[in-house]
This record gives C-alpha cells, sequence and structure tokens, in this order.
C-alpha cells in the first residue's frame, strides 16, 4: 500500500474512513504512474477500481488555490459521467477542490454557469465538450491532466475524431487512457496521441477476494422469455443485470412488463436524462430488482451487489459474455450468471462457456422457484 504514503493527509485520512481492505492491482500500478507524471494505457475489468485509480491521483496534484479547470475526465455517456462526478464530490468534500458535469443531453447555458465558477476537475462528453471549446466557453489551454475513460470507445471511429482535437487543444497534458478492454487498434491510436506511455494490464485472475460465480441456464422459447423474466424479477434477494442484445427487443420487453407492473426497469439509449437517473436509482434502492439494458446503455455502470447477471440473449462472442458476467461475484461476494437458452443457441452457449472452471448447471421454474434440474427430473418429482 506505498502509494497511500504519497497522497496527502486529507486523502490518506478518507481512504482510511473508506475502509477498505486493501488497493485493488489497477490502483497500486496505475497510481504511483499517474503521480510520476507518466502518460499511461490501462486495462482493466469492469468495477475493478479503475475510477478511484485516476481519481486520487488527479486530486493529489490539482492545486484548488488556481482559480482555472486543471484536469478534465472525458467519458462516453451520461451514467458513466453522473458516476464519476460522484466519486469525485465524495473525495472532494472538505477541500477547496470543485467538480463540474459537462454532459450532452444537460441544460448547456447552466453548464456555461458552472463554468464560469472556475471548477477544478470537469467531467463530460466529447460532444458537449466541444461544443463548449467550439464556444470560447471551455479554455482549453490551462488542462494539464486528461482521461478517457472507456478509452476503447472513446477512441473508437465514432469519437476518435473529437476526442483528438479536445486532447490537441490543451497545451501540455498528462494523458491516461483506462478501459476494460483496449484493441491493438486503440492502443496504437492511443499511443499516437502520448508520450512513452506506460502500458498496465489487469486480468480477471488478478483481482483478489472474487466470490463464487455460478454459471446456470434456463431452457426456454424466445416467446416465453419476457414473462420468464417477469417471474425472476420476484425471486427473494434478487438484485439482477439482464442483458438484452437489441434495443427494438429491450424495448418490446420493457413495455410489456411495464404493462404487467413488474419490478423492472430497463436502460436504453433513447431515454431522456431524467428517466435514466430515476431508473437507476430504483435500482440501487432496491424499488425494482432488475435492470435490463443493452451492451451499450450499461457500458461503465458500476453497481455493486449485483446477485445475478441474466444473459437475456446469448452474447454475440465469448469475451461479452465474460464482460457481462464479470459484473457478479465482485469484492468477495457470491453471484450467479443466467442465461434463457433457446434451442438455436445452444451450440453457441456451449462454445462461449467450455472454458469455464465447472459446467453450467441447468434450471428449470418449479412451484415460484429456479431450481436445479430439467424438465424430465422436475416432472417426476411432481409425480
Amino acid at each position: 500500500m506505498t502509494f497511500i504514503t504519497n497522497l496527502n493527509e486529507t486523502l490518506q485520512n478518507k481512504w482510511q474512513d473508506a475502509n477498505f481492505a486493501s488497493p485493488m492491482p489497477i490502483q497500486s500500478q496505475l497510481i504511483p504512474h499517474m503521480l510520476d507524471g507518466s502518460d499511461i494505457v490501462a486495462e482493466s475489468p469492469t468495477g475493478t477500481g479503475k475510477t478511484l485509480a485516476y481519481v486520487l491521483p488527479i486530486l493529489q496534484m490539482v492545486d484548488p488555490t488556481k482559480k482555472h479547470i486543471q484536469a478534465m475526465v472525458i467519458i462516453p455517456s451520461q451514467e458513466l459521467g453522473m458516476q464519476i462526478v460522484e466519486v469525485f464530490r465524495e473525495w472532494v468534500k472538505g477541500t477547496d477542490i470543485s467538480v463540474a458535469q459537462l454532459i450532452g443531453g444537460a441544460n448547456i447555458h447552466r453548464q456555461i454557469d458552472v463554468l464560469k465558477k472556475k471548477p477544478t476537475i470537469v467531467v463530460g462528453t466529447p460532444g458537449r465538450l466541444q461544443e463548449l471549446v467550439k464556444t470560447k466557453k471551455l479554455k482549453m489551454h490551462e488542462i494539464n491532466i486528461v482521461v478517457l475513460d472507456e478509452g476503447d470507445q472513446l477512441l473508437s471511429r465514432e469519437h476518435r475524431t473529437t476526442v483528438k482535437s479536445l486532447v490537441d487543444a490543451t497545451v501540455e497534458s498528462q494523458l491516461i487512457v483506462t478501459s476494460a478492454t483496449i484493441t491493438e487498434e486503440i492502443e496504437l491510436v492511443a499511443e499516437r496521441m502520448m508520450k512513452n506511455p506506460v502500458r498496465i494490464q489487469v486480468a480477471a485472475e488478478d483481482i483478489p477476494s472474487q466470490g463464487e460465480v455460478i454459471h446456470s441456464f434456463v431452457k426456454t422459447e424466445p416467446r416465453d422469455k419476457t414473462e420468464l423474466l417477469r417471474r425472476i424479477s420476484y425471486l427473494k434477494g434478487m438484485r439482477g443485470l439482464a442483458f438484452v442484445n437489441s434495443l427494438d427487443q429491450l424495448l418490446m420487453k420493457d413495455a410489456k412488463l411495464s404493462y404487467r407492473d413488474a419490478p423492472i426497469v430497463s436502460l436504453h439509449s433513447e431515454m431522456k436524462k431524467d428517466e435514466r437517473k430515476k431508473a437507476l436509482d430504483d435500482f440501487k434502492s432496491g424499488k425494482v430488482s432488475l435492470l435490463i439494458a443493452t451492451d451499450v446503455a450499461a457500458r461503465g455502470l458500476d453497481i455493486s451487489g449485483l446477485t445475478h447477471v441474466i444473459h437475456v440473449d446469448v452474447p454475440h462472442s465469448v469475451e461479452q459474455y465474460l464482460h457481462r458476467s464479470g459484473r457478479t461475484g465482485r469484492a468477495g461476494a457470491d453471484g450467479e450468471v443466467m442465461t434463457l437458452l433457446t434451442y438455436s443457441d445452444e451450440k453457441t452457449f456451449k462454445k462461449w462457456t467450455k472454458e469455464l472452471p465447472k459446467k453450467p448447471i441447468q434450471k428449470v421454474w418449479y412451484r415460484g422457484e429456479l431450481i436445479e434440474g430439467t424438465s424430465k427430473t422436475i416432472s417426476q418429482k411432481g409425480k
């Protein structure tokens, strides 16, 4: 835990108050290099402490007496932006450091008013940041730390030009790229924007105190998936994140489940900012037991205490299966990864799960519960 001693007294006290058992591998590796001023490309699975790994060095390195923006975190989605701002606000309490949120979909005039107060740190989406730069409301030349969170998405073809223009607008800045996945292409793009970057790679097996995760499947017909989700949402202790492959399917399921008043909310790109916030708040508070999302909508969401990840549709790749699945069984807690499996997807499912330490178990619905077994064994039980 040597890096903790390099932080100021306020941050050290906050770390102790937070009662962390020990730093996560990404924190132990990234923080010292960031404090040294190095450019960094860091890869670590979702939910392994990446946000705090750059938040702490930023708070150590900025000077609250200087009244201008010194650090910028660029993020691909509104939800991720809101989560990161929450983390910053938690850690800046009692200090003179201020944080502003500059995300698309929010009132730009309010954001301009906030910028007039000269915050220390800004967190924003590429389009909104670029809009504020073009109208000369956001001045980039004094920013000396830039973080690209979910860097693989920000440096993909969709955002690359905008993000590069933002980084180039800073005169001299330290650049940090973090993500759960960094492809060779993204690494090359990042390196072109960096000075001798340090490469950090943390694998899932490097993460301490992972809980036991069971992989299971329930055989079903495509038309029965929505009803099965509704039943699952009423299971005792259920707190699940359910993934659907397409927006159309999600919207259809959402409409049917809302009509039935199931304790389920969905998250998708067509929702307004306040609708998305309400959905997340209802899920985090336990008012609803299931959150259904597409991979894009769930990107960067760090929701603690998930009991289940549910693949409503079998993912398109083994990486996607593992990324989704990695959101449960964290911080020593057990979890379950459940797939609603149709006949046509059985071959793909077997392919994606063949490397798992234990073979997935089959479950069936029986007397209001999901229990281990097949339809045959259960029908014998009922005799």
